[in-house]
């Protein structure tokens, strides 16, 4: 003997009548033997694919091409003067009758304005990645990162001009009364930093504004307020980005020029405070290559030699970027 059903159970087996298919449902489209898509012609994908892999084999080549030149003319360079007395002489003075190529002068003067730069840059972009992924309203930001972009897009010749007619001479010598001369690589760096600022905000905000919103709710949830689930969630989950991002603005101020030939001096000599001014090795490969040296002496190689040390440099300060990223990237 069945037991009454309820009229819900009844309900729900009429509906379930309903909608349940009485047959298969007839197959979409149709039918396309195996191998079809694989063996139609793609004229346009395959001109596409040959364009990419010329790309990535010209750079490659580019590479090649500059590493030639700077390693053929440095080669005769250090067969008449020794690696060590270039590394670690003192004295640089390539073209006078009593030459010299100690190389520590330029790498001082480098040393100066790269961490003077740094020391601007930091701080002013990491605050303003900050901003612009964790506080600034999306209509803010929309604004404002144009608007830092903006500083990239600005010549370097007219940083430079702008550092030695104002940060050199209103700045530091009538507001602040520092006792400097018409150069210094304090002013050379300031306004370099400023320069780099839009490369380590914008790479810097990017990267926190990757990580993903569930590691900012997971925080909150726990009770920290913004500014805790800032350092303490969001930065380090966005380190390797940011320290690229750091890393990225230290070879942008290794190889900067004008800035440097036009306000941190031309005198060759062991930079030892802010004030003074130096010669760079940018500087000195630029003032250098419009002088009147001649093609194949020895003078002329020591542009090749100074363009080689600082290549190395940067590739050194590249390979421990990529390590580091590579050490402590995030994946989500």
């Amino acid at each position: 003997m069945s037991l009454p059903r309820s009229p819900e159970a009844a309900t729900l087996d009429r509906v379930s009548a309903v909608i349940e298919p009485t047959e298969s449902p007839a197959p979409v489209g149709r039918d396309f033997p195996a191998g079809f898509l694989a063996a139609r012609s793609r004229p346009g994908e395959t001109i596409t694919l040959g364009l990419m892999k010329l790309s990535a084999w010209v750079s490659i080549a580019i590479t090649i091409g500059i590493v030639v030149a700077l390693l053929i003319p440095s080669i005769d360079f250090f067969r008449q003067v020794s690696v060590m007395d270039f590394l670690f002489g003192t004295r640089w003075a390539p073209r006078f009758a009593n030459a010299s190529f100690g190389v520590v002068p330029l790498v001082t003067a480098t040393l100066w304005t790269t961490l003077i730069a740094l020391c601007t840059a930091v701080p002013l972009g990491l605050g303003a990645a900050v901003y612009l992924a964790e506080y600034a309203p999306w209509r803010v930001r929309k604004l404002l990162k144009p608007i830092l972009e903006i500083l990239a897009g600005v010549p370097t010749v007219v940083y430079g001009l702008f550092a030695l007619t104002f940060v050199q001479q209103t700045v530091l010598r009538d507001w602040l009364g520092f006792t400097t001369g018409a150069f210094s690589v304090l002013a050379a760096g300031l306004v370099m930093g400023v320069m780099i600022v839009p490369t380590v905000a914008s790479v810097s905000e990017d990267a926190m504004s990757a990580v993903p919103n569930a590691l900012r709710q997971g925080s909150a949830a726990l009770g920290a307020n913004r500014m805790q689930t800032t350092l303490r969630v969001v930065f380090p989950a966005a380190l390797s980005g940011i320290v690229a991002a750091i890393i990225l603005g230290v070879s942008r101020a290794v190889g900067e020029t004008m800035i440097v030939a036009i306000a941190a001096g031309s005198q060759a000599r062991i930079v030892g405070g802010p004030l003074e001014q130096g010669l760079t090795m940018t500087s000195f490969i630029a003032n250098a290559a419009l002088g009147d040296s001649r093609v194949g002496s020895l003078a002329y190689d020591t542009l090749f030699a100074v363009g080689l040390l600082l290549f190395v440099i940067t590739l050194v300060v590249n390979a421990i970027s990529i390590a580091f990223v590579r050490r402590f990237r995030e994946a989500y």
